[in-house]
């Protein structure tokens, strides 16, 4: 029982110590402990939520007790056929999904200008399997979430970086 709890001890140890974090965990910045995000829809806002606890930070409820802010404009989902089969249904869809985001401190100070982030996706739309189909669109729109949320985050690093307090 001994060697069991011991063999725990040192797996949990190891683990610690070759910098293990849970999946989805992001590396934030010192000066991102403290984010309001400021519109975006709410799927944007679930999925960057979502990518803060894991990260062990909270999002601030209000802009003026935030470290960082970030602002959403423009956000805008598309869906576009790619392809149509013999029979006029289509057979490839490229998902896109488009807005621009700006990063302010809590004195309104511009830390990253506004910028885009466009991520695009494409998917083979079974007609055999709508159902699995749609619900593979909504797995994909999440994981294009995911990655803007990504992409905030890195590029926040480097304003925060470049902008030290």
């Amino acid at each position: 029982m001994l060697i069991k709890k011991s063999v725990i001890l040192i797996m949990a140890l190891l683990s610690s110590a070759c910098g293990y974090h849970l999946r989805g965990a992001l590396e934030l910045p010192a000066g991102m402990k403290n984010v309001y995000l400021d519109g975006g829809s709410a799927e944007l806002r679930e999925q960057f939520k979502r990518a803060m606890d894991i990260s062990s930070v909270a999002l601030a409820s209000s802009p003026e007790t935030a470290g960082i802010i970030v602002k959403i404009f423009n956000e805008d989902n598309q869906r576009r056929v790619l392809s149509l089969g013999s029979g006029g249904t289509a057979n490839d869809f490229e998902l896109s999904y488009r807005f621009d985001y700006e990063l302010v401190d809590a004195k309104n100070k511009v830390l990253s200008a506004r910028q885009p982030i466009e991520i695009k996706r494409e998917y083979y739309n079974d007609q055999l399997a709508v159902i699995a189909k749609d619900n593979e669109e909504t797995i994909i729109r999440n994981e294009m979430y995911q990655q803007a949320v990504r992409t905030i985050v890195n590029r926040a690093r480097v304003a925060l970086e470049a902008n030290p307090k």
